[in-house]
This record gives structure tokens, C-alpha cells and sequence, in this order.
């Protein structure tokens, strides 16, 4: 296994990469489709989901692609984890762009076979592909409500503060000098941290938290009919907040849980004696 693993250098580290986005992309923009094209063809309208249903969906999409992923690539998903693992935990800066590239294929490719699949529900619900559903593919200021006036900044706010908790925490739980999850529960924490992002911090902005889940969906609804893919509800362009925001907040989230608890943890050490057998022993 050790020798098949590095054997896939980098070509399977990006595959690992592109396909756990993939599943990831799957479910999260899966579930949203469901809950805004099915569920508005539901009599009465909203039968097939809401936005607690949108949120475990995210968070168990994340730990199915974690799985997928993690042996090979290590499971980034998320071009702001792997900056902000560049930054502070020593992975090589020359495949930060090679697997930025790969998580937002995986996400382009996830987001056309949905936008596929729900290609009746989509039709009817919002025949000419308006604002309307386009929150089926990309986030939006305040989830593309007028009532609620969050602005682009705002919404780069929002995005920030997501991702520095996003980061901070999955730090936290992968740290093995810290008490990371056993039994091999880690993706499924990690899981469980995007839910609750989404049920404390999904109204603002709609927690992209992750810019490759954001802009490959936009890009594939724009290729497919949706004009105004780039543009917020009040026509301002909005694609570069969940870009720019969860890459600040990444390295924001890293450097706090550098300040804070990294550099206060014990290094690991040989065990002393007495805890495991001397070397000549048997």
C-alpha cells in the first residue's frame, strides 16, 4: 500500500482531490436543488426540505468526500484549507494551485450533473433561470433576500468570520499532538462543524466557506443558462466575495489557532522508559 500510494505522486492527489469535491458538490448543491426547485413544485410549496435538511446535507457531503479523499490527498476540498495549510503546516506552495485547479473541477463537474438531473424541476419552477433558483449553485448576499440588505462587504465580513471558524476548528480536531477524533471519526466531526456553521452563520452570506464550492457551481450555471451567475440580486458583482473571504479567513482561522493553542501544545517526544520495550528487547 506504501508503495502504491507513492507511486500516485501528485496525478493521484489531485484525482483524490477532484473526486471528493465532487461528492461533496453532489450532495450540497444536490440538496439545494431538492429543497428550492422540488420543493417548489410541492403542494404546499416547501415539502421537500428546508434549510436544517440543506445543512446536514453540506455537512455529510463533506464527510463522504473526506472519506473519499483524505488517504491519498490528505482531503482538502477547499482551495482556502490548502492556502492555509501552505501557510502554516508545511505543504509544498507549488500544489496549491494544482489542487485549487482540482477541487473547483470537481465542484464544476458535480454541479453540472446536478443541474442535469433537476433540469424539469429548474425549467418549471423558474422557466427563464433567474436569481429566483440561482441560489441552487451559488451564494448570495442574505441568501438573495431583498428584505434583509446585507451588501457585498458585508457579506466578505461573513465570509471571513465563517472560514476562520471553519479552519480553526479542523486544525483543532486533525492536530495529533492536540485530542484529534479516534476510531477514524474524524471527517465525520469535520462533517458536523460545517452543519453547525451553517445552522449559526448561513444567513449573511450562505456559507460558502469554501471558494472552489462556490465559483465552480457559478461557473457551470452561468455555461448553462443562468446570464446573471456573477451578479448579486441587486445586480452588483458579487462572485469575488466567497473567493476573497474564506481565502482571508483561512489564514486568519490558522494563525488563532496557532496563537492560541498550537504553540502551547507538547511536542511530541520518545516515550520514557518503562512505557515501551527497549530496542533489544522482544
Amino acid at each position: 500500500m506504501a508503495e502504491r500510494l507513492k507511486k500516485s505522486g501528485l496525478i493521484g492527489e489531485l484525482s483524490a482531490e477532484f473526486a471528493g469535491t465532487m461528492i461533496l458538490i453532489l450532495f450540497g448543491v444536490g440538496v439545494v436543488a431538492q429543497v428550492v426547485a422540488g420543493g417548489g413544485l410541492t403542494t404546499p410549496p416547501g415539502g421537500l426540505g428546508n434549510h436544517d435538511s440543506i445543512a446536514w446535507a453540506w455537512g455529510l457531503g463533506v464527510t463522504l468526500g473526506v472519506y473519499v479523499a483524505a488517504r491519498l490527498s490528505g482531503a482538502h476540498l477547499n482551495p482556502a484549507v490548502t492556502v492555509a495549510l501552505a501557510a502554516f503546516k508545511g505543504f509544498p506552495w507549488k500544489h496549491v494551485a494544482p489542487y485549487a485547479l482540482a477541487q473547483t473541477a470537481g465542484a464544476f463537474v458535480a454541479a453540472l450533473i446536478v443541474r442535469w438531473n433537476y433540469s424539469e424541476a429548474l425549467a418549471k419552477v423558474d422557466p427563464t433561470h433567474t436569481i429566483k433558483t440561482q441560489g441552487v449553485f451559488s451564494t448570495l448576499p442574505a441568501n438573495g433576500n431583498p428584505n434583509l440588505p446585507v451588501t457585498e462587504w458585508g457579506a466578505l465580513r461573513d465570509q471571513v468570520i465563517g472560514t476562520a471558524i471553519l479552519m480553526l476548528l479542523i486544525l483543532a480536531v486533525t492536530d495529533l499532538l492536540n485530542t484529534p477524533p479516534g476510531a477514524n471519526l474524524g471527517p465525520f466531526i469535520v462533517g458536523l462543524i460545517v452543519v453547525a456553521i451553517g445552522m449559526a452563520f448561513g444567513t449573511d452570506a450562505g456559507y460558502a466557506i469554501n471558494p472552489a464550492r462556490d465559483f465552480g457551481p457559478r461557473l457551470a450555471s452561468f455555461l448553462t443558462g443562468y446570464g446573471g451567475a456573477w451578479r448579486d440580486q441587486y445586480g452588483n458583482f458579487y462572485f469575488w466575495v466567497p473567493i476573497v473571504g474564506p481565502l482571508i479567513g483561512g489564514l486568519l482561522g490558522a494563525g488563532l489557532y496557532k496563537f492560541f493553542i498550537g504553540r502551547y501544545l507538547p511536542t511530541a517526544e520518545p516515550e520514557p522508559p518503562g512505557r515501551v520495550p527497549a530496542p533489544d528487547e522482544s
